[in-house]
């Protein structure tokens, strides 16, 4: 199985995060083929050169030569390329699985934090794009935890559950 894994990878934590979680996936399932952006040095190689059509023609023909892929939707807002790159997939109606570990989502259901809601300025949780997350919703899940995902992952892996998202209808 080939997975397209899309995630930031301009600051130093984020390439060590990314070796460190795609380690694990290969560790787990060795006949997987992951593709990690960062790893691909012809166009990420950022002492070298490479141009926007290089980036786009070389990482879109990886998404859809997928037949999954895991994307990490933490930060700030979610990485412009991530979202691109669940926009191809979610064309090509190959599934997302979505690592969102966020920890201002915990606490939910606390009376305080949701009040705080009706003040301006005092939102306790993180906002996502609604737009890209239903891309992802739609063709996958979205967890919260590495473990999670894991688990996700061994469902898709374990499983005919990939072929039946590819059978459906564009």
């Amino acid at each position: 199985m080939n997975i397209y894994f899309a995630a930031p990878m301009f600051a130093k934590s984020d390439l060590v995060y990314n070796s460190y979680l795609v380690k694990i996936i290969r560790e787990k399932y060795p006949q997987a083929s992951i593709y990690l952006p960062q790893e691909n040095e012809a166009i990420n190689d950022k002492t070298a050169y490479a141009d926007s059509k290089m980036i786009a023609l070389a990482d879109t023909e990886k998404v859809v030569d997928s037949q999954l892929m895991i994307a990490l939707l933490d930060g700030l807002i979610i990485d412009a390329g991530v979202a691109s790159e669940i926009g191809i997939a979610y064309a090509k109606n190959i599934p997302i699985l979505g690592l969102y570990t966020d920890t201002r989502q915990q606490g939910g259901e606390h009376p305080q934090k949701l009040a705080a809601l009706q003040t301006v300025g005092e939102n306790q949780f993180h906002y996502l794009n609604l737009y890209t997350v239903g891309l992802v919703k739609l063709n996958g899940e979205i967890y919260s935890s590495e473990e999670e995902l894991l688990k996700g992952l061994a469902t898709y892996m374990e499983s005919d559950k990939v072929v039946q998202w590819h059978l459906k209808p564009n």
